[in-house]
């Protein structure tokens, strides 16, 4: 090991701190602040997991999350951090020690391409899905008109979806598998939210981090309303978590590789100058029901995209690798796709 690179707050400014969930070569769990260059991890001594620090910190009473990190990490270790990319040493940057306790949600229509994009996923034929067409577009125009409420108000409601729990999680660099009764397996680059629940029930932002919101467009374009099967699927994000508020305007690129070449590739922009809802306003229309509010709970939300390769045609194959990046957050997020060669077949259920 080395010393770490960090430079303490006295010399200048500090850093955003970005934390990075990974483990060593003989298998341990070890959490590390990624430093400014990207090139070094600085250890954070005893915390194993990025959870059970923060849950510390809101049980002692403690002023931030941030504090806590950086008393625990000046003068520390470091390791090499293109080692643990490179090793496939990488965990999700936030995780539960009872995956079933991490809810894995999302919010669309809520960039200010987003109408675009879905007329483009969506454009149809049939009368049928020329209406659903026209309900995406309605709720769109309301988050145009509502999803930016004073302060203290309640804004237009999103639409939601929920992805599944932390057994659906994929840490970067580990493949993406798309079951075998799929009929697409798409990126979608966005920015996620990463909360915990405190003992008194108080959602509690931990940071952010880039995700891919990975989804099956084929069947979400069928008709609207199988929506919540297309989003049943396995995702991904980090490789960093971004303590403290995300940038207003995020600037990144999305693409995909192909036997080593790039094949796809497109900016997004994300962050909340390019966005129709206020962040404000799609946590709170996640959080308002209280069974979303389970002290202890993690949960990790991503707020949408308006960019897809899907929408251009692309059409993804097993081996292709997705890349989504975005300076504000360090490494960039990456995961082959793997489709899995067989299903479970018709499921039988047993009575007891």
């Amino acid at each position: 090991m080395q010393r770490s690179p960090y430079r303490p707050a006295s010399e200048g400014t500090p850093m955003t701190l970005r934390l990075v969930q990974f483990l060593t070569q003989d298998g341990a769990r070890r959490v590390g602040v990624a430093a400014e260059d990207a090139r070094t991890l600085t250890l954070l001594p005893g915390v194993e997991r990025v959870y059970d620090l923060a849950m510390a910190v809101l049980a002692e009473g403690g002023a931030s999350l941030e504090a806590a990190v950086r008393a625990r990490m000046s003068g520390g270790e470091s390791v090499d951090y293109e080692a643990v990319v490179q090793e496939k040493r990488l965990l999700p940057p936030l995780d539960h020690p009872e995956p079933s306790r991490c809810h894995i949600t999302g919010t669309g229509l809520t960039h200010l391409g987003s109408a675009d994009t879905r007329d483009k996923m969506h454009k149809s034929t049939t009368a049928a899905e020329e209406a659903t067409l026209t309900d995406s577009m309605r709720m769109f125009r309301w988050g145009l008109e509502g999803g930016r409420p004073a302060a203290g108000a309640v804004g237009a409601q999103p639409e939601w979806f929920y992805k599944g729990n932390g057994h659906f999680v994929v840490p970067p660099e580990q493949p993406l598998v798309s079951p075998a009764f799929a009929e697409d397996a798409g990126e979608e680059p966005e920015l996620a939210g990463l909360y915990v629940i405190a003992p008194d029930g108080t959602p509690v932002r931990i940071g952010f981090a880039l995700g891919n919101e990975f989804s099956d467009h084929v069947t979400e374009r069928k008709n609207y309303l199988l929506l919540a099967h297309s989003k049943l699927r396995q995702s991904s994000f980090g490789p960093e978590l971004r303590l403290g508020p995300a940038p207003a305007d995020i600037r990144g690129t999305s693409r995909i590789r192909r036997d080593g070449q790039i094949v796809w590739e497109k900016p997004f922009l994300t962050g909340e100058a390019n966005m129709s809802h206020s962040l404000a306003n799609l946590e709170h229309h996640h959080f308002k029901y209280a069974e979303h509010r389970i002290p202890g709970d993690v949960h990790v939300h991503y707020f949408g995209t308006a960019t897809l390769s899907f929408a251009d045609g692309m059409r993804t194959r097993a081996g292709d690798v997705f890349e989504i990046e975005a300076p504000e957050f360090g490494r960039p997020l990456r995961n082959p796709l793997r489709v899995a060669e067989n299903g479970a077949g018709l499921v039988r259920v047993r009575a007891l």
